[in-house]
């Protein structure tokens, strides 16, 4: 039984094109390494010790920096201490009409006063921007390292001139250290992001970032299962490049350096149009569809592969919808005063 399961998961049939077997893979050439999916299983254990250096890093690091900006942790207004509405908060934190009014004639408080005391209680559990200040700081110092360390290695490859040559030879291409690094050190991070999704800011978008981090961590160890590495890189780097200047514009926003944060906006928006609109579906896109279909051919793993990859472009096109709806807001009222894609920290914008 486990044994016929096993097969029907590795499937050759599925995962390799035609006339390759896992076999071929798994007797590289002298020399030679071939990626294996086990490889990607010391992603798990790196995630918690990506967590724990990102822990350290924000007390260490971003903290100190806060300080130093004067941007201050805050002690919020305490609601007053009701075991009722404490318990109903636990389950539901915006009650209805129909519990308020419940609510009032239990406890003998105005509808408005009970309203209120939901208003402090969630506040209470807003975080401070002391505590976004240090998560953004970790985000960009990740990024702008793992991009540096990506366009070093990508820049004397030559699939990152010449995109078919994503596809020459293929499947049998070489492990490179740099590209085992890179995939290993990105799979560990997105896996930190997954878990510690629950415990962060909480964003108006948790549902589509929840989806990107599971679509980026199947995209991520599949295309290594099937030694997809060389497009791999390119998309990765790619993503990581406008992420950079997001979290910067946010730092400088918390900063209330509010100069700085809209022309970095601008050079996000401006990166992200490009990267994730143009070159993104235009060349990656366009090769994993076209190049690899005339060269290598269609396989089943293969349609995955591209469902995966327009997965992300949908997603890029919802998110710069919201960036377009700050640019129009940033004409009008002068400055960036919020990201949409942002926390419950916009609510305390338009109260």
């Amino acid at each position: 039984m486990t044994s016929s399961i096993s097969a029907w998961i590795w499937s050759e049939r599925f995962w390799l094109p035609e006339n390759v077997s896992w076999a071929d893979m798994e007797h590289p050439p002298p020399g030679v390494e071939y990626p294996r999916v086990g490889h990607m299983l010391y992603a798990l254990p790196l995630a918690a010790g990506v967590h724990l250096v990102r822990r350290l890093f924000e007390r260490l690091v971003a903290k100190p920096c806060a300080h130093i900006l004067q941007i201050q942790a805050g002690v919020p207004r305490q609601a007053q201490p009701n075991t009722v509405l404490e318990g109903l908060y636990q389950s539901k934190t915006c009650p209805d009409t129909r519990q308020l009014e419940g609510l009032s004639k239990q406890l003998d408080w105005d509808v408005r006063k009970i309203q209120r005391w939901f208003r402090i209680r969630r506040n209470q559990d807003r975080p401070s921007m002391q505590k976004k200040f240090c998560e953004s700081m970790w985000r960009f110092t990740f990024y702008l390292g793992i991009f540096i360390y990506a366009i070093r290695h990508l820049w004397v490859s030559p699939w990152m001139w010449d995109t078919r040559q994503c596809w020459h030879n293929y499947p049998f291409q070489p492990l490179t250290s740099g590209q085992y690094n890179y995939y290993v050190a990105e799979l560990a991070f997105y896996w930190s992001l997954m878990f510690s999704q629950f415990t962060d800011i909480k964003r108006k978008d948790f549902i589509i970032m929840l989806v990107h981090h599971m679509a980026t961590i199947i995209l991520i160890t599949f295309s290594y299962a099937n030694n997809m590495l060389r497009a791999g890189t390119l998309v990765m780097c790619l993503h990581d490049a406008s992420d950079i200047f997001l979290e910067a514009a946010k730092l400088a926003n918390y900063a209330k350096y509010q100069k700085l944060c809209d022309a970095l906006f601008l050079v996000f928006s401006i990166s992200f149009f490009v990267t994730r609109l143009v070159i993104y579906p235009f060349w990656i896109i366009y090769s994993v569809l076209f190049e690899s279909w005339e060269i290598i051919g269609p396989y089943q793993a293969w349609w995955l592969l591209n469902g995966l990859l327009l997965v992300l472009q949908t997603l890029h096109i919802i998110w710069f919808y919201l960036i377009t709806r700050i640019a129009i807001k940033a004409i009008f009222k002068g400055k960036v005063s919020k990201d949409d894609r942002s926390d419950i920290e916009s609510k305390t914008h338009t109260h």
